[in-house]
Parts: C-alpha cells; sequence; structure tokens
C-alpha cells in the first residue's frame, strides 16, 4: 500500500468511525490499524465493501502479564489495487471479539484455530469448537504458560511417542537428552 492511499483510507476511515481506530506510523511498508473491539465488525464490513476482499489470515499473540492479555490480528488484501492492510485489536482473558466469518467466510477456519491454541472466545462463531485438539483437551497450546515440553497425557495413541522422523533442522527437536534442552527454542543459535 502506497503511503498516499494508506493516508487516504486512513482520513476517510478516521472520519467515518471517530475515535475508534488508531493508526500507528507505517513500517516497512506494511499499514497497521488498531481498532476498537466494539467496532470491528463495523469496520471490517466496511473495509470490504472497500475493496478489501481477501482475509489472508487471522492469529493471535499472548501478551502475558499485560491487560488486555491478546491482540487478534488479521491481514487482509485488495486483490484487485493489490492493497494490504493489517489489524489488530486487543481482547482480555474473559472477554469474547466478534466473528468476522459474517463478512469473510474463510475465517470460519481461523477463528477456531486461534480459539483451539489459544483460548480466545469469539462470539457469533456458527460452529466454535476445536478444530486441531481433541474435544475435552484442557489445555491452550499456544499460551505462554504451555510448557515446551508439552503435558504428559494418558492417551498415548493420541501424541508421538517417538522421535519425530526428520532430524536437524531448526525446528526439529533433537533426538537425545532431556525433553526440555531438546526443544530448538531452548537452543543457543550457532554463529
Amino acid at each position: 500500500m502506497t503511503s498516499t492511499s494508506s493516508s487516504d483510507l486512513n482520513e476517510k476511515f478516521s472520519a467515518r468511525f471517530p475515535g475508534k481506530i488508531e493508526f500507528p506510523e507505517d513500517f516497512r511498508g506494511e499499514t497497521t490499524w488498531l481498532v476498537a473491539k466494539d467496532s470491528l465488525l463495523d469496520i471490517m464490513r466496511a473495509l470490504k465493501a472497500e475493496g478489501f476482499n481477501y482475509l489472508a489470515d487471522i492469529c493471535s499473540v499472548d501478551n502475558s502479564g499485560q491487560e488486555p492479555r491478546f491482540e487478534m490480528i488479521y491481514e487482509l488484501l485488495d486483490l484487485n489495487k493489490v492493497k494490504y492492510l493489517r489489524i489488530k485489536t486487543k481482547v482480555g482473558e474473559e472477554e469474547s471479539v466478534p466473528s468476522v466469518v459474517s463478512v469473510w467466510r474463510t475465517a470460519n477456519w481461523h477463528e477456531r484455530e486461534v480459539y483451539d491454541m489459544m483460548g480466545v472466545n469469539i462470539s457469533g462463531h456458527p460452529d466454535l469448537r476445536r478444530i486441531l485438539m481433541w474435544e475435552g483437551y484442557p489445555y491452550y497450546p499456544l499460551r505462554k504458560e504451555f510448557p515446551l515440553e508439552g503435558k504428559k497425557t494418558e492417551l498415548p495413541d493420541i501424541a508421538f511417542t517417538r522421535p519425530a522422523p526428520l532430524e536437524g533442522g531448526p525446528f526439529v527437536t533433537s533426538p537425545t537428552g532431556e525433553v526440555r534442552s531438546r526443544e530448538p527454542r531452548s537452543r543457543a543459535p550457532e554463529l
């Protein structure tokens, strides 16, 4: 998104939704808006009408120790004008964020994944249930308090019980040693 079109869009939406959008400085040519959670759905509908016809991704960040704890991130594209826009909104642990499935059907699985991995409640979702973990699983694996080595399970057939078939690489665990030291994130980078 060029700075001219970015600033024009910022002005247009700032006038339409006064006090509901913050416009941090563009970083590396990427535009990000911080949107008030109570206006998220209306702003998303307006952005789709503006031409942002493709929802590429939805993810969340766990800002453990901060309030509100979670940040929802939506990656939007206008495929006709080749524009990109990132929308962020904050949501507390006991709060919910409105579903955008009514705007982009592709949000369905993205929102389910955020719910399953982070435990962010999404109100108005047509089928909010786990998508990767089994029903009844009591944890949210991408939260910061979830241990790197994982949790023991009483269902041995559900999870891997042998080392992963790949060896080496920055994202593969080492086959030997204590579980905590085998995690790729715990190893010091090699220079």
